[in-house]
């Protein structure tokens, strides 16, 4: 299989070709865009333009709105009338889930059409069959004819197509064929695009969603590959983002890791951080996750180095376990959590009530052999102890860490647990969003690639804050889970419940049930499908009705939204996940 970017060592972006959203070029030579959805009823033209206004004057690019039906859809020529009677030509995404007529509505008068392929032309019925590979070609036929008039419509009025497929809510016909799986996300997407093709159309860009970090990198990357294969000009714009992110820092994060992952190998060529808040915080995480791609190329270097691990399929990277004082570090342990002795000294007093978030190691008192990963001595000195000794790329090296521990992992015997850092400058870090970005990405990335047995926060000042963001950011990465997991979609215009409130109720009443996913969705466009993995569900089923859900089966319906809460609860406690609250509440870094 070719490699996914040009190098995993050095920096360097997908060289693609411009795909042109009204006044807006992406990819190209054109810089990383960053856009937004809107949250508001689609109907509700003031409200829609307003906030379309908003997200213009923090810095996005590119606007989407939703239109659930024809009705909707015809509304945009409202919203686009006069959001250019307010001096505002911003070009407007129309996002279309089940209704190729309301995407045709829509093509009349915005700039971009987003489709998923999963439910364009197929209707979701989760049903289980074998498919013969004519059946597999009627299908296609059958979606052909589906596409091509908004293909064809699409051309007449110079706009753009996104072919954006999302984990979970596959087509029948690719979850039997290859399950729900990167595979099939990018074989989905590819079906289009062939259709798209063969109309000689090809002002179209692909995205590759979920809400799970592992996954979403894993299908661009393979995404990536496949279109290399196809030929070279296949050389189409990748729209990134992980769905469902969630709020604060943990949705902050979430998206750091997933984005981040990709543009640091040079992915990428649009962005959207979706979070469950105003659409206006998603823009300044955008903009940093840009930002920070200055820095990366700054640390970057050549080398010919085999990479130690297979990145298109997750498999941690095999150590042989370290005991440190009373803490078993590699094998199969879950990744530690080191602190500066700085930052342990301003937690001693609290750290019997941290419980499972205290600290486990200090970082001057650990034996730690730290190497420049370039250099050969370091290197046979490590081949040539026999027993497992835990391994850092050195401070003060002007690499960039995800650069340099994947050199360093490829090098080493893998017997040795590796300390991922978040900077090889501490005393240079700044905190704030953009240290969460740096930490996410530098140190989720290495994880979603296998490599991690031990984390090291330093660029974060605040000492609970430092502790808090690199126990968020295992969590993030799916590789140590010591809370409630939580998939939150944000708003827009289908949501039939208030999303911001309602996570933050289901929030305080189930924060403290380690282990237990659960997603908070606000229609069925984004329930049972996107949902993936998630243990119970929470989906709005109509106005004020919310529907329950184990895994990707509804259970409850129709539940008055005043008591769907506490609903959930008692079905959280029918499937045996159920534990009180700890006296004193759950503790958190702070």
């Amino acid at each position: 299989m070719k490699n996914y970017c040009a190098s995993p060592y050095r920096y360097a972006r997908r060289v693609t070709r411009e795909v042109k959203v009204g006044k807006v070029g992406i990819g190209g030579s054109n810089p990383i865009r960053v856009q937004s959805m809107i949250t508001c009823d689609t109907m509700d033209t003031a409200a829609s333009v307003k906030q379309t206004l908003d997200l213009v004057k923090v810095g996005c690019e590119i606007v989407r709105i939703t239109a659930p039906t024809v009705k909707d859809a015809a509304n945009l020529q409202k919203i686009k009338k006069e959001l250019i009677a307010a001096g505002c030509d911003v070009p407007i995404v129309a996002d279309i889930h089940f209704k190729p007529d309301a995407a045709m509505e829509a093509a009349q008068w915005v700039e971009k059409v987003r489709i998923n392929p999963g439910n364009f032309a197929d209707k979701k019925k989760f049903a289980v069959r074998e498919y013969t590979d004519d059946q597999y070609a009627e299908e296609l036929t059958r979606i052909e004819e589906t596409f091509i008039p908004l293909v064809k419509l699409c051309a007449e009025r110079k706009i753009a197509i996104r072919i954006g497929t999302n984990h979970g809510s596959l087509s029948d016909r690719i979850m039997n064929r290859y399950g729900d799986t990167p595979h099939g996300m990018v074989e989905s997407a590819l079906e289009f695009a062939r259709i798209a093709r063969k109309q000689n159309f090809h002002n179209f860009l692909f995205s590759m969603k979920s809400s799970n970090p592992k996954v979403m990198i894993e299908a661009y990357r393979l995404l990536t590959v496949a279109l290399a294969k196809e030929g070279e000009d296949w050389n189409y714009p990748l729209h990134l983002g992980v769905t469902e992110a969630g709020d604060g820092e943990d949705g902050r994060i979430k998206s750091a890791i997933g984005i981040g992952s990709l543009l640091l190998d040079g992915l990428g060529d649009t962005i959207r951080v979706s979070l469950t808040e105003d659409s206006v915080h998603e823009i300044p995480v955008g903009r940093a996750l840009v930002q920070y791609l200055k820095e990366r190329e700054k640390g970057s270097f050549d080398s010919g180095e085999k990479l130690s691990y297979d990145p298109f399929s997750f498999t941690k990277r095999a150590t042989t376990k370290v005991i440190v004082g009373k803490i078993a570090i590699g094998g199969e342990e879950p990744p530690r959590v080191l602190v500066s002795a700085k930052v342990e000294e301003a937690l001693r007093p609290r750290l019997a009530q941290l419980g499972d978030l205290a600290p486990e190691l200090i970082h001057e008192k650990t034996p730690l052999m730290e190497v420049d990963p370039r250099n050969d001595a370091d290197i046979k000195s490590l081949e040539a102890k026999k027993e497992a000794v835990l391994v850092a790329v050195k401070d003060g090296l002007d690499l960039n860490p995800v650069s340099a521990t994947r050199l360093l992992a490829a090098r080493i015997p893998a017997r040795h647990p590796i300390v991922l850092k978040d900077t090889l400058h501490p005393d240079a870090s700044e905190g704030g969003l953009s240290g969460l970005i740096r930490a996410a990405v530098h140190i989720g990335a290495l994880l979603c690639d296998g490599i991690g047995d031990a984390i090291l926060v330093r660029g974060e000042p605040a000492p609970g804050a430092c502790l808090r963001l690199g126990f968020n950011i295992l969590q993030a990465a799916g590789s140590r889970i010591f809370k409630t997991d939580y998939v939150a979609c944000p708003s827009c215009g289908r949501t039939l419940f208030d999303l911001q409130s309602t996570t933050a109720k289901i929030k305080a009443a189930t924060l403290h049930l380690k282990g237990v996913k659960i997603a908070v969705m606000g229609c069925i466009v984004n329930g049972p499908g996107e949902m993936a993995d998630a243990d119970f569900g929470y989906v709005g089923g109509a106005p004020g009705k919310i529907n329950l859900y184990v895994g990707k089966t509804p259970v409850k319906f129709n539940i008055p939204e005043a008591e769907a809460v506490d609903r959930l609860k008692d079905l959280i406690r029918e499937h045996g996940k159920w534990v009180d609250a700890p006296a004193g509440g759950v503790p958190v870094p702070a």
